[in-house]
């Protein structure tokens, strides 16, 4: 959420940061919404003032038996009562259309983000790892003949409907594999502590993150009220709200596993083959809460510590930084991390790191108290996949993929996988 005060400063900044992201002005809306909004509380404020003068003097009126002005006065704190509570509830109405409209606004972009209007103007930062020169027309994950037998669309689709899926065997047994090895790095070597959250939360959860009202149709409600998460970014950066932390506990790192869901109401007819595009999927997630001053420095280190995890799994990708048009509501800046996927000939997207500066901490109340004895400010926050489990299976079995119908499996998951190192063609762990 933005700070009013900010926009009531500079409306023009406002107003260009959001052309950036091609939306029309709305600085003198949202100023003139504030104005009316202190005009209320000052009047409120004046007649409280008057009210209680008026109370001191009814008992002196009272006491003087002078009985017109006594009934004069009382009628006028009486008036007066009714006015406040007028004013005061005019003043709420006022707040509350203001804070509504501010939360429907998306974050403003850093300066040095590209300007563009989609996908196609996102700027390259790096390329790692070159594709394999393969000798055979190589398949999409779910063609493969080793990863038939362990991935159930048809049984998914009986239980669930579209675009969800089975997994069974040596496929179940990967995907469990790459949670369970993404987790270990990053707790033993990346410095993230480990959660464990729910997958359930309150609707003041998702409000707090950006998630609403913004993505209300891509999201499930229960008929409690409560919502299914469509990443641990909810629950993990939800974690800090109303709290002042100590600049000393900053910054705070965490990673966790979760089930994640999310209805796809915006990618009609999108990936609609195989698991890229799941209402239902794994992801191990990444947030940092971190001072103000440092978190530009924190998104590099997010960025490769997901970068590494496909490193060490030998899978090719490029970085890219995502220009205005294509940045989520509640980011400042994003680098999409894009793997190689020989089956689509392309690469796709595996990993989202983002700072929100104070975007979220503001509607969240999160704060820390800084070193220095001042007054308390803002937090930063930031989120990325490290990775989403599904995707990166799919990599692996695609650029895996051997032309006799099996799969090569990451030495390094050879450790979770009970030493196997390999999907034979008949869908076995070998």
């Amino acid at each position: 959420m933005h700070d009013i005060r900010t926009i009531r400063d500079d409306p023009a900044a406002f107003d260009a940061a959001l052309s950036r992201r091609g939306l029309p002005p709305e600085a003198d809306a949202l100023v003139a919404l504030d104005a009316a909004r202190r005009d209320a509380i000052t009047r409120a404020e004046a007649a409280l003032q008057e009210r209680n003068a008026a109370s001191k003097q009814v008992g002196a009126a009272k006491a003087s038996g002078d009985e017109a002005e006594f009934e004069r006065l009382r009628a006028l704190v009486a008036a007066k009562k009714d006015e406040i509570a007028s004013l005061e509830e005019e003043a709420r109405a006022k707040e509350a259309a203001l804070r509504d409209r501010l939360m429907e606004l998306p974050n403003t972009p850093d300066a040095d983000v590209p300007d563009g209007a989609d996908e196609a103007d996102n700027v390259e930062l790096r390329r790692w790892g070159t594709p394999r020169d393969l000798d055979f027309t190589p398949k999409e994950h779910f063609e493969i003949e080793g990863v038939l037998p362990g991935m159930d669309f048809e049984t998914a689709a009986k239980l669930s409907g579209s675009r969800f899926v089975m997994l069974r065997g040596a496929v179940a047994r990967l995907h469990r594999a790459l949670a369970q090895w993404m987790l270990d790095v990053h707790t033993t070597e990346n410095g993230l502590t480990e959660h464990t959250s729910p997958v359930l939360v309150r609707e003041d959860a998702m409000y707090g993150v950006g998630q609403l009202p913004k993505f209300t149709e891509d999201s499930y409600r229960t008929r409690e009220g409560m919502w299914l998460i469509p990443t641990s970014e909810v629950t993990l950066t939800y974690s800090v709200a109303n709290d002042t932390l100590a600049d000393a506990d900053l910054p705070r790192r965490m990673a966790a596993h979760t089930l994640c869901f999310r209805s796809e109401a915006g990618s009609a007819g999108r990936d609609t083959a195989g698991m890229l595009r799941q209402h239902q999927f794994e992801k191990v997630e990444m947030v940092s809460v971190t001072h103000p001053d440092h978190s530009r420095a924190e998104l590099e280190r997010m960025t490769a510590c997901a970068e590494g995890i496909l490193q060490r799994l030998n899978l090719p990708y490029r970085t890219v930084v995502l220009c205005t048009g294509d940045m989520g509501f509640g980011a400042r800046r994003t680098h999409d991390i894009e793997v190689w996927l020989p089956g689509q000939g392309t690469y796709r997207e595996i990993s989202s790191c983002s700072t929100t500066g104070d975007f979220q901490a503001r509607r969240m109340n999160a704060r820390f108290k800084p070193a220095d004895g001042g007054k308390p400010r803002f937090v930063h926050t930031l989120n990325g996949s490290g990775l989403a489990v599904g995707r990166c299976l799919i990599a692996v079995l695609e650029n895996g993929q051997q032309a006799d119908g099996s799969v090569t499996l990451p030495e390094v998951l050879a450790p979770y996988m009970a030493g196997a190192r390999a999907i034979t063609a008949q869908g076995a762990l070998a």
